[in-house]
């Protein structure tokens, strides 16, 4: 019970308070990939917290520690002790009901989305090239539209999408830059990373942290992509084609939408941060390695210390 207490507790702490504690400072921004970890990490950590909360309330936490014959042991000594003691069949069966919940929502959820977005992906690139025509210099297919797009489509037909209408606004050095970003986000496999967000945010969609690191992740992909296409190009001519495609982006409502988000990388582009110091590169992966492993070390803190105290026969 203290150990699914314990479970429970931080995953709270952890999907409250995280996105302030994440938000602090403009180190993110500096470091978008590790800041895209750090988020995954904490919002899966509170996931398997709460499934292992569950899980340790209907096994003993020693019994994790264990090898399988031990684990499948001590469920059945659980399921014994537990008819014999008074709310102790409640507890254990809340426990597993928590637990099969977690797991279930998860792979259903996971399920679901990766589906319909492989889907959606591949109707979209089919589409793409149906009505448009690839064209071999540019590596993207060319779709006749009179307003400028640039974007790509991942899955199991990776595309890049260009419209007309940006090859004539964008001038040689920008449409080279905007290709970069675009294929950027294909060779990061940034699809993934989305969905991992989204999917963790509909898994547990009351907790701020969930919400917040799908809206993160969204904005950081940007900005890893930005860093990769202008690694061996001037960042201005990106800042400038972002102000050529922002402007002409669509009706006035999404316009509003993507021209804050274009400003906020625009200027990122004109006047760039000092990147993060080595040692606070390395305190930053320290911290995102904690939070993965976190729930699995707390849950197994109680065999660490029967295993100690020569309770627990190793495995």
């Amino acid at each position: 019970m203290t150990v699914a207490a314990v479970l429970v507790a931080y995953a709270a702490c952890v999907g409250i308070l995280g996105p302030r504690v994440l938000g602090r400072g403009g180190w993110t921004g500096r470091a978008p990939l590790l800041a895209i970890v750090t988020y995954l990490a904490a919002g899966w950590s509170v996931v398997v917290a709460v499934g292992l909360a569950g899980l340790t309330l209907a096994v003993h936490a020693t019994a994790l520690g264990g090898g399988l014959s031990q684990l499948i042991g001590a469920c059945v000594h659980r399921l014994r002790a537990t008819y014999g003691t008074p709310g102790g069949a409640t507890v254990a069966g809340l426990g597993l009901t928590l637990a099969g919940a977690v797991v279930a929502r998860t792979a259903f959820t996971a399920t679901n989305h990766l589906r319909a977005a492989g889907r959606q992906a591949l109707r979209h690139a089919q589409t793409a090239r149906l009505v448009g025509h690839p064209e071999p210099a540019l590596g993207a297919v060319l779709v006749d539209h009179s307003q400028p797009a640039a974007y790509c489509v991942a899955g199991r037909q990776p595309t890049v999408i260009l419209t007309t209408a940006a090859v004539q606004a964008l001038d040689p050095g920008q449409l080279d830059v905007v290709l970069a970003h675009e294929r950027a986000h294909l060779a990061g496999r940034h699809h993934w990373l989305l969905a991992l967000a989204r999917i963790g945010r509909e898994v547990l969609p009351f907790l701020p942290l969930m919400r917040d690191a799908e809206q993160q992740v969204a904005r950081l992909v940007e900005l890893h992509a930005d860093d990769a296409a202008t690694r061996a190009r001037d960042p201005r001519l990106l800042a400038t084609a972002l102000v050529v495609l922002a402007t002409t982006a669509g009706p006035a409502p999404s316009l509003a939408a993507g021209a804050t988000d274009s400003v906020q990388r625009i200027h990122r582009l004109l006047g760039p941060s000092e990147p993060l110091g080595r040692a606070r590169r390395r305190l930053l992966r320290a911290a995102a390695a904690a939070l993965a492993v976190a729930p699995v070390l707390l849950a197994l803190t109680p065999a660490v210390i029967a295993l100690a105290l020569g309770r627990l026969p190793a495995a």
